[in-house]
């Protein structure tokens, strides 16, 4: 995913379709060397990198089961994504911040066998009076330096380009919509109606955490996350299998065909754009859409040097909650939180994060029609 400067409600545009950075200022670069290269060079002396077996733990599922949530049995698992990703990318870099492979624990817990669907948060909305960051206008003492005239509610959408592109440059096929939220996904004469059953997208981080805590949950830590979507299996590339169709058949929401071109998705998997929530098998766990379909907030803060300090630590992660504080060495100053899944406008040209080691990133206010989220809950807490 990248970042982009957006004309009004956020500073920074979220983990998108894509797998390059825009060019870093030299400032950026010199701080990124500093901060990161050292642990580069650490890491050639590290254990080899591979995956091992998972070690899921035994437990039996609690009963009942809440509504609509899945068990994750938790365990030990091999964190990560190795050198293959790379190979099934156009452009580079699509795991680089996804290795070394190091050993993670997690506990037990409950998962969202589907991501938050426009219905399930409409309830949310109806019982709490909540608006959602896309909804408030921003003011002039957020953003000082913005034009009045540019600060109006609105979000993030993808803006498809007339003809082919170069795809050095994100901004050709993204603009900030005024009234785009989560109701009018695309902007002010769109509508959610007939589609209850889609993911709820345009979801700021904020409006994540706040219908998780309404609804008794949580969001779930990356860990969290990379293990319910292996679903007990080692070092696959996709939740089913190691192989992007099964006998012919596409298995997740992914964009085919000319991106980010209009009318360019040829809908191979069934649909050109966002489709409902699970349409395609679960995983071993029982859950949908583990791969593409909407981007999913996770709970951690995002660094690009996370995987690399767990492994020069040594042993195994338990339950981690992700670093103290967050890093990009793209926009340093930016608040950025981890994304994980992929998306409908995920691509072998551009962008192949729908792969489960991958990582996405997202800064925290910051809304589109591409991101939504699925909750967590401990098994003490259905208890």
């Amino acid at each position: 995913g990248t970042s982009f400067a957006s004309p009004a409600r956020t500073p920074a545009f979220p983990g998108l379709a894509c797998s390059a950075w825009p060019v870093q200022s030299s400032t950026a670069v010199k701080l990124s060397q500093l901060v990161i290269l050292p642990l580069a060079v650490s890491l050639l002396h590290a254990a080899e990198l591979a995956f091992e077996p998972t070690l899921p733990n035994q437990l039996p599922a609690p009963a009942p089961a809440p509504e609509g949530m899945v068990w994750i049995p938790g365990g030990e698992f091999s964190m990560g994504s190795d050198k293959t990703c790379e190979t099934l990318c156009d452009l580079s870099g699509v795991a680089s911040d996804a290795s070394p492979i190091h050993r993670v624990y997690v506990d037990a817990f409950w998962m969202d066998a589907t991501e938050v669907t426009n219905a399930q948060f409409a309830k949310f909305v109806k019982a709490t009076g909540y608006k959602t960051v896309a909804e408030v206008t921003p003011t002039k003492e957020e953003f000082p330096t913005v034009p009045p005239e540019a600060l109006v509610a609105g979000s993030v959408v993808f803006a498809p380009t007339p003809q082919k592109v170069p795809l050095d440059n994100y901004l050709q096929w993204w603009s900030y919509e005024r009234g785009a939220d989560w109701r009018h996904p695309t902007g002010a004469n769109s509508s959610i109606e007939g589609r209850g059953n889609y993911p709820v997208v345009q979801i700021a981080y904020a409006d994540a955490t706040a219908y998780s805590e309404w609804a008794g949950k949580r969001l779930p830590t990356e860990a969290e996350w990379e293990f319910a979507a292996r679903g007990g299996k080692p070092g696959q590339l996709y939740p089913w299998g190691n192989d992007l169709t099964i006998d012919g058949k596409f298995q997740a929401n992914i964009y085919q065909g000319d991106f980010p071109v209009k009318d360019g998705d040829t809908g191979e998997d069934g649909f050109k754009g966002i489709a409902p929530t699970a349409q395609f098998p679960a995983n071993l766990y029982g859950l949908h859409d583990m791969s593409a379909n909407v981007w999913e907030w996770c709970s951690d803060w995002y660094r690009v040097d996370t995987y690399a300090r767990q492994k020069l630590a040594g042993g195994v992660t338990r339950n981690p909650q992700g670093p103290s504080t967050p890093y990009d060495p793209a926009e340093p100053t930016e608040k950025k939180r981890v994304h994980r899944g992929g998306s409908f406008l995920c691509t072998s040209k551009y962008c192949t994060r729908y792969m489960i080691g991958t990582r996405g990133k997202g800064e925290v206010s910051t809304a589109s029609n591409h991101v939504g989220f699925r909750c967590v809950m401990p098994v003490a807490q259905s208890r």
